[in-house]
């Protein structure tokens, strides 16, 4: 048992929306194929995966050092006997020898594209889906039969006035979503504001809406903004400040007595472990949103889930950012509290399986082996290119 090949294509996925820090004129998306010497249906069985939104491909970091490590490796070594599988753990330290702690940045999202691959592999070739093979594995054999989520979008668009916002989040609801989330911080607090009002008078209560900062704000701008939402009693109030600064995320949970929720741009356990020591988080009312595919992958995220069980957090607290079918299994078969969806953008590698509809803010999985991409007929079609 072997892997044979791995191949990486980027492909955009640009469009002329834009959060308070980017915009996504140009962005890309790294797509991988691990391609094994194991036959099922009398064909090479082959794992997929690709780079969440907001971090740019990583082909070139890839194809100079990644790939290779694992190419030119003793396949006996990557082999899980008890299992008889490949070793998704093994193929991990592969990946990563050589290579200094710290600096969390481009190469876990290198990393993690290559990891969700190797996993979907690993479980098409134990011929389940994912999210029971990681139930069986670390959940007692129980996975969750659906997944809360909710719908990402308010982003900021040329000439996109609030009624064409409101149109927008009311398509999600008739979509069967119950929650939502809107971009903030690119323009005044006023603005933002009436933007607010104008969703809500079509979402009605202030828990079916989450804000999302992207991290723009200083200290003195985030606590201006949480006072201001305080009266509206939103879902959360997501990534005020930079990731990194953790006095910014404590000050506000001093300061904001609703929910907040920040991580997808905390990129491994370490990073993940400082935030609920020194950022004021609090594991009963907080959301964490670390992203398996910008992490370092799966084999990464269990240690982040670790951590937090160490310092008193359940996964049912973690909603991953990413809106894709990675995540997705993850949130099913680890038990994590839900998952992020991209109803409108970020296609085809936002969404969830063709045949399966969001009903009362909740998605179910498909029940074929792998994560399920063959299951959404338009990014199957990307990824078979490439293998």
């Amino acid at each position: 048992m072997r892997i044979t090949d791995i191949r990486e294509k980027t492909v955009s996925i640009a469009s002329p929306i834009a959060n308070a820090y980017i915009d996504f004129s140009k962005m890309t998306c790294s797509v991988v194929a691990v391609v094994t010497d194991v036959v099922r249906d009398g064909r090479p069985v082959i794992g997929y995966g690709f780079n969440s939104n907001g971090r740019y491909g990583q082909g070139a970091l890839m194809r100079d050092r990644f790939i290779g490590r694992v190419l030119e490796a003793d396949p006996a070594g990557l082999v899980d006997e008890a299992n008889d599988n490949l070793d998704p753990f093994a193929i991990w330290a592969t990946l990563m020898k050589n290579e200094k702690p710290g600096g969390h940045g481009e190469r876990s999202v290198a990393v993690g594209t290559i990891d969700m691959a190797v996993w979907d592999a690993v479980a098409k070739i134990a011929g389940v889906p994912l999210y029971k093979l990681l139930a069986d594995r670390y959940r007692g054999g129980v996975h969750d039969e659906s997944v809360w989520v909710y719908a990402a979008g308010g982003y900021y668009y040329p000439g996109k006035d609030h009624a064409r916002l409101q149109e927008e989040m009311r398509g999600y609801l008739q979509r069967g979503y119950r929650v939502v989330k809107m971009k903030i911080g690119a323009v005044p607090l006023e603005e933002d504001i009436a933007r607010i009002e104008a969703v809500l008078e079509v979402v009605g209560d202030g828990r079916n809406l989450a804000v999302d900062a992207n991290g723009r704000f200083d200290l003195e701008t985030t606590l201006a903004y949480a006072e201001a939402l305080q009266p509206y009693d939103l879902f959360w109030f997501e990534e005020a400040g930079d990731p990194l600064d953790y006095e910014i995320q404590a000050r506000l949970a001093e300061a904001y007595d609703r929910p907040i929720a920040t991580g997808e741009n905390l990129f491994s356990h370490q990073d993940a472990r400082n935030l609920l020591r020194y950022g004021g988080m609090r594991p009963e009312r907080d959301w964490l949103q670390f992203d398996c595919a910008l992490s370092y992958g799966l084999v990464e995220y269990l240690r982040t889930l670790g951590v937090m069980e160490e310092l008193g957090w359940s996964p049912r607290r973690v909603v991953p950012h990413g809106g894709h079918q990675m995540s997705l299994n993850l949130a099913a078969g680890l038990h994590l509290g839900g998952n992020e969806s991209y109803p409108d953008v970020f296609q085809p590698f936002g969404g969830f399986a063709d045949s399966i509809k969001v009903e009362d803010g909740r998605v179910g999985l498909p029940d074929i082996p792998g994560i399920g991409f063959e299951a959404k007929a338009e990014l199957y079609r990307v990824m078979r290119e490439l293998a």
